[in-house]
């Protein structure tokens, strides 16, 4: 099976979450902190465990230090999603978004100064063909700043970063002591930052409220929330075993052009829950960025 399909999958089930979030948020996530959301990604990587375990017993029989660092990849990539939740708390989704462009340049850099990857000229075309595509879907034209946002820069620029370190981590481990160790581990890394968190006091009022409030709606949707993100980020994951890390970062970038593609789904079906903008300007600005990244995606496949 084709890495390309591991790779996509996780930014189509990313976007599925990313409305899932939406619904979250404006429902009983508006006046709480973001970490709260963290100890949700967190539990459920936590319920992950005994399942890895008696699927994979070797997942103990790795030596500690290789344990430690798989286990920094799951807190690197908590700590990312830290920095990205605060830039989405007081910017637009549409300005977040085209900061995350700057993970394929970090994992280029990662890739070829620790791993020794080096990309053909066909696939930094089509790699550049991708990030183009999903810039173009991300960025609002026409639409002026009074002044250049250094809090917002700072704060995504750190977490393309962080998670550009988390992947090369898990990369050079799942590659050497296979996929699924190095899950277990980085999973149980993300349980220790969210762990840490419920045992802040604010935070933990904050979660058990939330629980107390709307148990049921919570728990579900939240469930199958995380449980698509975690899907989205095996499948990504399992693609930097079979490619090299900058490509897999590119395609992961194309996030938003799925967002709006089950946006325009929902303002459709159901516009309770989503709304997108369906002008003719944006379906076109829209649709050639899609082409640019499927262009993208069949140069990198040759």
């Amino acid at each position: 099976m084709s890495w390309l399909m591991f790779a996509f999958s996780g930014p189509i089930l990313w976007a599925i979450s990313t409305h899932l979030d939406k619904y979250l948020v404006d429902k009983y996530f508006k006046d709480s902190h973001v970490a709260v959301l963290l100890i949700f990604t967190a539990l459920i990587g936590l319920l992950a465990l005994p399942f890895i375990w008696l699927a994979v017993p070797a997942v103990t029989a790795i030596d500690w230090r290789s344990m430690a660092l798989m286990a920094l990849s799951g807190a690197l990539y908590m700590t990312g999603m830290l920095f990205y939740l605060r830039a989405l708390q007081a910017e637009e989704a549409s300005t977040v978004a085209p900061f995350y462009q700057a993970a394929p340049l970090f994992g280029y850099l990662l890739g070829y100064e620790v791993l020794g990857e080096r990309l053909s000229n066909i696939q930094l075309t089509g790699g550049a063909l991708i990030v183009l595509g999903a810039v173009i879907a991300s960025v609002q034209f026409g639409q002026r700043r009074a002044a250049f946002n250094g809090r917002l820069a700072a704060l995504m620029l750190t977490c393309a970063f962080v998670l550009a370190i988390s992947s090369l981590i898990f990369k050079i481990f799942a590659v050497r002591d296979e996929f699924w160790p190095t899950t277990f581990w980085m999973y149980a890394g993300e349980a220790v930052v969210g762990l840490a968190l419920l045992a802040v006091g604010p935070f933990r009022a904050e979660f058990v409220g939330l629980l107390r409030k709307s148990p049921a709606a919570v728990l579900s949707v939240n469930a199958v929330n995380e449980l698509i993100n975690l899907g989205g980020g095996l499948g990504n994951r399992y693609a930097l075993t079979l490619a090299p890390l900058s490509l897999v970062q590119a395609i992961g970038g194309t996030t938003t052009i799925f967002v709006f593609m089950f946006g325009i789904v929902l303002s459709i079906v159901y516009p309770a829950l989503g709304h997108e903008n369906l002008s003719a300007g944006e379906l076109i600005r829209k649709g050639c960025a899609a082409v640019l990244v499927a262009a993208g995606t069949i140069v990198v496949n040759q």
